[in-house]
């Protein structure tokens, strides 16, 4: 871990079997600075047009945070209302490529998610997680919110649960309690038994009908279309809120 911790930040994807492996890592407990989610979103396009992936794994280097959101370096350092949708943009075109990827995408959650995070495991067509991966929507308490993060957190947990974590910004909620909600489709001991059952699911997965899973997900998906637009509209939000002296004195102490 001390090793990966000195590394650059990187996206990688691999393939075996009919499983793609996409994997992402950030020094700064895999926070998510604008190339990296360019990269990502990149990264789960191509999977997706790849004939020879059935599946894909969304995962995150390290064992303690599976992605801590965004990047408060470049939170810190936006200076206008363009630049600061650019920024949160880069958080919807990843929802959005996952919700339009025809392959259904298994996130592996091993550590704790933090507002962008938490919308990547939602963003998932299934979620495993380990003990390990608490939840929490801070953006409430740096000012601003999870504007962009809340469509595909809602579909998944419900409104009542979205509005609790998000006024209640402070607190990590348990892998226990968004298994409860709906986010997590199961949570295991550890991280073995974890990629345990990452690895049967996708076994069973890799001999489904490919385009009989592309349909369910349409289904699933159904009613989203117009998430391209409004992710992007939410990103404008969130890329004003940014600038106001209380967001920009708050992450000077958070950092």
């Amino acid at each position: 871990m001390n090793a990966l911790m000195e590394s650059k930040p990187f996206v990688t994807s691999t393939m075996h079997d009919g499983v793609g492996t996409i994997s992402f890592f950030h020094p700064q407990h895999n926070a998510m600075p604008s190339h990296l989610l360019t990269q990502l979103r990149d990264a789960i396009e191509q999977a997706g047009r790849n004939n020879d992936i059935k599946v894909i794994v969304l995962k995150s280097e390290g064992d303690r945070t599976f992605c801590a959101g965004a990047s408060f370096d470049e939170l810190i350092a936006i200076d206008n209302e363009q630049s600061g949708q650019a920024f949160f943009n880069g958080f919807a075109q990843v929802i959005n490529a996952m919700r339009a990827c025809p392959k259904f995408i298994i996130a592996r959650v091993q550590g704790k998610a933090v507002g962008g995070g938490v919308g990547l495991a939602a963003a998932a067509d299934y979620a495993l997680a380990s003990e390990y991966a608490s939840v929490k929507l801070s953006e409430l308490s740096i000012g601003i919110g999870p504007f962009v993060i809340a469509p595909a957190i809602s579909r998944k947990i419900g409104v009542g649960a979205l509005s609790q974590m998000t006024i209640d910004a402070k607190t990590f909620y348990s892998a226990h309690w968004a298994r409860e909600k709906g986010l997590f489709a199961d949570v295991l001991p550890d991280l073995t038994a974890l990629d345990q059952s990452i690895t049967a699911l996708c076994d069973e997965l890799t001999n489904y009908h490919p385009e009989a899973m592309a349909e369910m997900k349409r289904v699933l998906w159904s009613g989203t279309d117009h998430w391209t637009t409004l992710l992007s509209e939410r990103a404008a939000i969130s890329g004003k809120l940014v600038l106001s002296d209380f967001t920009k004195d708050t992450l000077q102490r958070f950092k």
